[in-house]
């Protein structure tokens, strides 16, 4: 990884105050920020309820999701968060753009991971069908809710899986 702290859990960062705890920064797209904050709310939660320190984790807006690889590339690059979480909600506007967006984004996601050796996780949903309904917001908000947490999840362990590896040179 291209941080200079090693990466440790919560809990034995605490017992060395000169070493920090990993950051994680989450990217959230302003598009259906009612839907997308469910998700970026759960991230937060999943990581409070593994007691991990609120101040451990940046949260950055950006206009939609197309917007998200740049920002999260930037990001790792400065060296600053130890993972970067993606979190956004693309929907088929009736003219096949939707698969683009998404498949770009996960794409430069992916790019982003492998190019700067920091884990980049994605909560980025493409629903086949969605409708600016009740009914359907209502669906997507809750299901955000659920991807926010195993998202949060995926991110502690494969940091905690990562400390175990050997750093490149």
């Amino acid at each position: 990884m291209n941080q200079t702290s090693p990466r440790l859990s919560p809990s034995t960062a605490s017992a060395s105050a000169a070493v920090r705890p990993p950051r994680v920064a989450v990217i959230a797209a302003s598009w259906h920020a009612d839907i997308v904050t469910a998700g970026t709310d759960a991230i937060r939660a999943e990581f409070a309820r593994r007691r991990w320190p609120a101040d451990a984790i940046d949260l950055f807006h950006v206009p939609g999701a197309f917007e998200i690889p740049l920002h999260a590339m930037r990001l790792a690059r400065a060296g600053r968060h130890d993972a970067v979480i993606a979190c956004a909600l693309v929907v088929n506007g009736g003219i096949y753009r939707h698969e683009f967006v998404a498949s770009a984004v996960i794409d430069g996601l992916m790019r982003v991971q492998l190019d700067t050796d920091v884990p980049v996780f994605s909560a980025v949903l493409t629903p086949r069908d969605f409708h600016a309904h009740e009914e359907h917001q209502d669906f997507f908000r809750q299901h955000f809710v659920k991807k926010g947490a195993e998202v949060a999840q995926a991110c502690l362990e494969t940091l905690e899986a990562l400390t175990a590896l050997p750093q490149a040179a």
